[in-house]
């Protein structure tokens, strides 16, 4: 039995069982995590399949490619999909402590489950429509979460994400009927096979809007603002799972798009993608710095983290499109887990604002810890996680002959370094104010249950700084399967990847 299936088909049983036990919520709870661990079980499961035969297809009910539909998993879709596992898991046991009984009322379990259906379903897809199908399942799951409780700012800030991110499916849309259009085929190993053989302006063309329709998803410069003005709304579970999985989606799908669909593209497509690495971790780190608020800072450093990955493709050289998968996960499990640590600030201090919060280090300094870990590795401490990606990034620059670039990303790991310190000084260090806003106690079980996923990815970072040599040649070898695209047109068509 291939576990390839696996990933997408339970978080959407798990799902459907959260309907039926719509009434019984120790039930609703306890799928919520046997359902993640389930994820992250069969995760792991066709990862070890995948390093040990090679990339793995699926032709859904028989049908032989290209004119079936076909689930994939090479190296880089397997890895994120336990990425993707290990965060639904934290944020299951994490939301068993903070989601109170009039979310889970509302379907907050089963939206979980679906979110991280489609984000599984995304990542092993083989068909470039049903990787659109996967993005508004996303869509639809995220915005429902997005406004759980239908408080004021939620609904502001889901406006802005529902519209700009329909303004991304649509041109995605658009782009995937041009190209069907141009090829006659959805099926993206039999797409990069025809496009290989075609010299038209259309292609460029189709190029710039998957460009486009990934860079919003992705939350690049220019059209990012959706993200900041969003993702410190909702409960503050969701807010770690949409920080830790729904911009690296968009990400991905431009490493997938550019690597396999658009590997001979002419060299101003990655100009832009150079100045729009550059723009995105500036803009970003410059909104964080003017931040008081945590989980604000945060939401403006997932905008700056972003341009580090975009600059891996952008240089496109074997180093650099390694560093961009390092980073992304990196920053998948750094974020998340910042995220579940201002929730447990908030739970104790009963407030995001930092001129409302101090006094943690002396009350609480186990939290101090478990702050400090993914503050520092996000602004690239050695020996944490963050070193190793921002040194393999700028290393990829410097060979790369792209010397603003790095400086700018130099910079900006300065400027991350400023705004966790920042926090750190605010939330931690500083006395506690005279006048706080009130805060019931959390019980100390409640306090555990929180504290363990957050220490759980805290350990992670650590390993991986500690310990990059086991993930550093897993994702070089994902990034040399990135860069032999007939390997994936061989493995999903049986035949091999030249025109």
């Amino acid at each position: 039995m291939s576990p390839l299936a696996l990933p997408v088909l339970i978080p959407l049983f798990a799902g459907s069982l959260s309907l039926l036990a719509w009434r019984w919520r120790p039930a609703q709870r306890g799928i919520a995590v046997v359902g993640t661990a389930g994820l992250l079980v069969a995760a792991l499961w066709l990862l070890v399949e995948v390093e040990r035969d090679g990339i793995r297809v699926l032709q859904v009910g028989d049908w032989p490619a290209p004119f079936g539909i076909s689930l994939v998993a090479d190296l880089l879709g397997a890895i994120m999909v336990v990425i993707t596992g290990l965060i639904g898991l934290a944020v299951a046991l994490y939301s068993l402590a903070t989601t109170g009984r009039g979310h889970e009322a509302f379907g907050y379990f089963p939206l979980m489950h679906l979110l991280l259906g489609g984000v599984a379903g995304a990542f092993l897809t083989g068909d470039i429509f049903n990787l659109y199908v996967w993005f508004e399942v996303m869509l639809v799951a995220s915005f429902a979460l997005l406004t759980l409780g239908s408080e004021k700012a939620q609904m502001e800030g889901a406006i802005k994400y529902v519209t700009l991110n329909l303004l991304s499916s649509v041109t995605f849309l658009v782009a995937v009927g041009l190209l069907y259009g141009l090829v006659g085929t959805l099926n993206m190993a039999h797409i990069a096979q025809r496009l290989a053989t075609l010299d038209s302006g259309l292609v460029d063309v189709l190029a710039l809007m998957f460009m486009v329709a990934f860079g919003i998803k992705a939350a690049a410069f220019p059209l990012f603002f959706w993200l900041p003005a969003s993702y410190h709304t909702p409960p503050v579970a969701v807010s770690a799972l949409f920080a830790g999985l729904l911009t690296k989606v968009g990400v991905y799908a431009l490493f997938r798009v550019f690597t396999l669909l658009f590997p001979h593209h002419p060299g101003y497509t990655h100009e832009i993608l150079l100045w729009g690495a550059a723009l995105t971790m500036l803009t970003g780190v410059m909104g964080a710095m003017v931040q008081f608020e945590f989980r604000r800072i945060l939401s403006f450093h997932i905008v700056s983290q972003i341009g580090y990955m975009l600059l891996g493709l952008a240089l496109f050289t074997p180093l650099a499109v390694l560093g961009g998968l390092f980073y992304i996960v990196h920053h998948i499990i750094v974020k998340a887990n910042l995220f579940l640590i201002s929730g447990i600030v908030h739970r104790l201090r009963g407030s995001y604002r930092l001129e409302r919060l101090g006094g943690l280090y002396r009350t609480h300094p186990w939290l101090a810890v478990l702050f400090l870990i993914p503050a520092l590795s996000l602004a690239g401490m050695p020996p944490l996680s963050g070193f190793f990606a921002k040194f393999i990034v700028i290393r990829a620059g410097l060979e790369a002959g792209a010397y603003g670039v790095t400086a700018v990303a130099l910079l900006v790991g300065l400027l991350t370094l400023f705004s966790m310190v920042k926090i750190w000084a605010e939330v931690f260090w500083k006395a506690a104010p005279e006048e706080q806003d009130r805060a019931s106690a959390p019980g100390q079980g409640e306090l555990w249950l929180m504290a363990l996923p957050a220490a759980g990815l805290a350990l992670c970072t650590l390993l991986i700084g500690l310990q990059a040599g086991p993930l550093y040649a897993l994702v070089e070898a994902s990034a040399e399967q990135l860069l032999a695209p007939e390997r994936y047109i061989e493995a999903v068509l049986g035949v091999e990847g030249r025109p």
